[in-house]
């Protein structure tokens, strides 16, 4: 059930009616029945599923329970191992075994072997890694006398499947989002309002820039080799703003639906292109996930109280695994760990040069541009097809722009993309610097009423007009 489908237009009226008209009053019926309108959202994709999810969530709750009332420190520790095994052992063996399987076996290939090693033919559930993540948590919090356990068992089991941020985030953390299952919830129009300004703009950003920019990203990049550097490099920017507008688009429909029905989820993008440094472009991106790993395993592991050479190996680390999560590839485990490794080179220069105020533009640059490039990692099917496009990035030239212009003329759908994006990507570009660290929602509402709902139509227009509205492309989070 996509965000930007007629299904899930119709799923959250309903839910939104029933929510607030029959249940208003009743804590209980209401999280009973988030409850199942979340177990009958995930197991749109595939019912065989929900057993996942709803095993995750008994062996959070029972042993969170255990971990809170158990008294020896030893007997904890050992509560958290299972829990934390359970759990990742799940993810791993749906998400990584065909991955080391096939791992291993070319490594015995290498030294000599035939190995006759079989693959399982393993479906991987659509959010696993974030609610598996966002469940963990919940245990490991626990464990440290963060949080206590709750003994409401539907609100936990609802907290771990609630629909908005269910497939791909934003990762919550108990302390933030179980609360506001436990407390009574009136209907705010204030926040519903603010919930469909969030549905607007990231309606907007999937459906007219995200989407349209799939387009010409996969036309290149499913065909590595046979166009010119110039033209690759081209479609890897689009590749970075389509990644952005697609998983922030998402983030805030997810936001947005959430506060349809009385709940605050937490912003998961502040505009990371604008960062002038990398430090600054993970304190922006994907923040659930970037501050997940800081805080269960960066920090764990001795975060910046160190030695300096320490330092670098969790650095490595973290972002290793950062990007070993978001799939099992060699090419994901690349991106993460350059992202580690420009975080330690810009680390070390920042400790002998210091750019002055007037050229901080340039850390601006710097930062987007070596982003945008370890996105061929990120995007490539495979090792083999990261280097092919890197090697053609030594064949720059504009022979592309005759080209361009030639299939514009020629081709009816690279006219209709192109004209989308000349009409939908420089209102992108104006909101999101004005935006700047800060949401849509926040800038709207500060404006008149009649320039207020100028707004709202010329992004309804733009939806209508320019967005993909038939066989759009799923939402590329939905892969992890």
């Amino acid at each position: 059930m996509l965000f930007n489908s007629i299904t899930y237009f119709f799923f959250v009226v309903i839910v939104f009616a029933i929510y607030w008209s029959v249940l208003k009053k009743n804590l209980k019926w209401q999280n009973l029945f988030l409850f199942v309108a979340s177990y009958c959202f995930y197991g749109w994709w595939d019912v065989r599923f929900l057993a996942l999810i709803f095993i995750s969530s008994i062996v959070d709750f029972y042993l969170g329970r255990a971990i809170y009332y158990q008294t020896a420190k030893i007997k904890k520790r050992h509560l958290i191992w299972l829990c934390m095994f359970i759990n990742l052992g799940m993810l791993g063996f749906f998400k990584y075994f065909n991955f080391f399987i096939d791992s291993f076996s070319n490594l015995l290939i290498q030294v000599g072997f035939q190995p006759n090693i079989k693959t399982l033919q393993i479906i991987l559930p659509v959010g696993i890694s974030f609610y598996t993540f966002q469940s963990l948590s919940y245990s490991i919090d626990i464990y440290r006398g963060k949080i206590k356990p709750t003994n409401d068992f539907i609100s936990f089991m609802t907290f771990v499947s609630f629909f908005p941020q269910l497939v791909a985030g934003p990762i919550e953390r108990a302390s933030n989002l179980l609360p506001q299952f436990l407390k009574a919830r009136e209907f705010n129009q204030e926040q519903m309002v603010s919930g469909l300004r969030f549905i607007l703009y990231g309606l907007f950003k999937k459906m007219v820039i995200a989407d349209r920019l799939a387009y010409f990203v996969d036309y290149i990049y499913d065909s590595p080799g046979k166009h010119d550097g110039t033209v690759t490099l081209v479609a890897t920017f689009m590749f970075g703003f389509q990644i952005y507008c697609d998983f922030s688009g998402y983030s805030d429909i997810a936001i947005g639906s959430a506060r349809l029905l009385g709940f605050d989820l937490m912003q998961n993008f502040k505009t990371p292109y604008l960062a002038r440094n990398f430090r600054e472009f993970w304190r922006r991106w994907h923040i659930s996930l970037s501050t997940w790993f800081r805080d269960y395993v960066y920090i764990p592991l001795g975060g910046n109280r160190v030695s300096y050479i320490r330092w670098i190996f969790i650095v490595l680390l973290t972002f290793t695994l950062s990007g070993l999560w978001h799939g099992a590839s060699l090419t994901f485990i690349i991106w993460g760990f350059l992202h580690g490794l420009f975080l330690i080179s810009e680390n070390f220069i920042s400790k002998f040069i210091s750019l002055p105020k007037r050229f901080l533009w340039l850390g601006f640059l710097i930062t987007f541009i070596t982003v945008n490039l370890t996105w061929i990692f990120f995007r490539s099917g495979s090792l083999e097809q990261s280097m092919t496009i890197l090697s053609g990035l030594n064949n720059l030239d504009l022979d592309f722009i005759p080209k361009a212009v030639s299939l514009f003329a020629e081709d009816n759908t690279f006219r209709e993309f192109t004209v989308s994006l000349m009409a939908g990507f420089p209102i992108f570009l104006l909101f999101e610097i004005l935006i700047n660290q800060n949401d849509f929602d926040h800038l709207v509402k500060k404006t008149g009423v009649i320039f207020r709902w100028g707004i709202y139509l010329l992004f309804v227009l733009m939806i209508l007009i320019f967005g993909v509205l038939n066989s759009a492309p799923q939402f590329i989070y939905f892969q992890f």
